[in-house]
């Protein structure tokens, strides 16, 4: 996996899904949910840093990285969380532990709040969760999505190239940042950037913010510093809802912790799973 390659398919009820596991077969069982607009690649040092002593679980979400991207394709913060119920009954796991960033927080939140989706015990890095979301700029591209589609390749790959550098404090080393933004910049691609932003507004986390107060799982909240997508302040505000949530700073990260500091969030991952209940 030198390359992070997703060497499995399972079909989802919205398309194709590109998954790999790691670790061994007999470890305590670890999700690794990614948000937008990245793919599973983003854990991947973290997640090879936890398959010494788990099995982790790794997949893009449908409309991102390898995964599949078509025209109508139901890329909802609904139809994820859904999309994450069914892999769970696919892969055999009654009660894995979670970790997930980003969007991925409120895929993991909705899946477990409105889907019984049980899990042992929930990280949630950075993520979307509480009311007002959505920078301008995000609001813009979604609005236009029909607009900003039919941008000249050129400009577009410049556009998420800023966008998705932007979300490092660090600086992304530039393999990195090809890497992350290449899915976005296929014939496929390039709408399905704008198709997942355009699907995906607050009311997807207004219907599960006021049952943070019902989670009894351990949880633990971990946010950069530095992060200028969504403020650290949110990340105090988030843990003061959820009963007896750990909220763990992470100095000089910015939005994707996984890259600006990943042996510091790794840890924390970690010490966190390794917790006695």
């Amino acid at each position: 996996m030198s390359d992070w390659t997703l060497d499995r398919t399972f079909t989802s009820s919205s398309g194709e899904v590109r998954w790999a596991v790691l670790g061994p077969e007999q470890a305590p069982p670890v999700v690794l949910v990614h948000g937008t607009p990245f793919s599973s690649y983003v854990w991947r040092g973290v997640a090879r840093g936890l398959a010494q002593d788990h099995r982790v679980y790794v997949w893009d979400l449908p409309g991102y990285g390898a995964s599949a991207q078509h025209t109508g394709q139901d890329v909802t913060l609904r139809a994820q969380a859904w999309v994450l119920t069914e892999l769970l009954e696919h892969w055999g796991l009654d009660e894995p532990a979670v970790a997930a960033h980003d969007f991925g927080g409120c895929v993991a939140l909705r899946a477990h709040l409105l889907h019984d989706a049980r899990y042992r015990r929930l990280a949630l890095v950075d993520p979307v969760a509480l009311a007002p979301w959505g920078s301008r700029a995000y609001r813009l591209l979604g609005g236009r999505a029909d607009v900003f589609g039919e941008l000249p390749p050129d400009l577009h790959r410049a556009l998420v190239t800023e966008y998705v550098g932007s979300a490092s404090h660090q600086g992304l080393r530039p393999a990195v940042l090809d890497r992350l933004v290449a899915p976005w910049c296929t014939e496929a691609g390039q709408p399905a950037f704008y198709r997942q932003i355009s699907q995906n507004d607050q009311r997807f986390t207004d219907e599960i913010q006021h049952r943070y107060g019902e989670l009894e799982l351990p949880v633990l909240v971990c946010w950069g510093t530095e992060d200028t997508w969504i403020p650290v302040a949110r990340g105090h505000e988030l843990a003061g809802l959820i009963p007896g949530a750990e909220l763990r700073l992470i100095e000089g990260a910015g939005h994707l912790v996984q890259e600006d500091a990943p042996a510091e969030l790794t840890a924390a991952l970690i010490r966190f799973l390794r917790t006695a209940p």
